[in-house]
């Protein structure tokens, strides 16, 4: 189910869209399976990531992402995947990584949703 986002924050997301790399979910599985080297973050809030998540990511919601991540991750050449309910969050965490300095981070295009969709392994409760 999507969920009808205010006009503002969806003028946000396009503004940084242009600049943020996006991967699909197919390509984040086929990178799964060639054992490619990359960060999942799951950028979701807690309740969310309870109820399911992709399999092998790390939790880091919106809100304490720009906090956490060089603890989580001070390589910033590494590949960071982003995602979130429908790849919006997570093109405005991509962006804010890009800010910090982070080369290589993307944002999973259509997040949850799309990995759903695809029947991507997932971890539940």
């Amino acid at each position: 189910m999507s969920k009808k986002h205010s006009p503002r924050f969806l003028a946000l997301v396009e503004s940084v869209r242009a600049s943020v790399p996006e991967v699909s979910a197919e390509q984040v599985q086929a990178w799964f399976q060639a054992n490619e080297r990359f960060t999942l973050i799951d950028v979701r809030e807690q309740d969310e990531w309870n109820a399911g998540h992709i399999e092998g990511a790390v939790h880091l919601s919106k809100g304490i992402l720009e906090r956490d991540i060089e603890r989580a991750i001070p390589d910033t050449d590494e590949t960071v995947v982003l995602y979130c309910g429908g790849g919006y969050r997570s093109a405005l965490a991509a962006a804010a990584l890009d800010a910090m300095g982070y080369t290589r981070a993307v944002s999973m295009a259509g997040g949850w949703r799309a990995w759903m969709a695809l029947g991507g392994p997932v971890e539940t409760p």
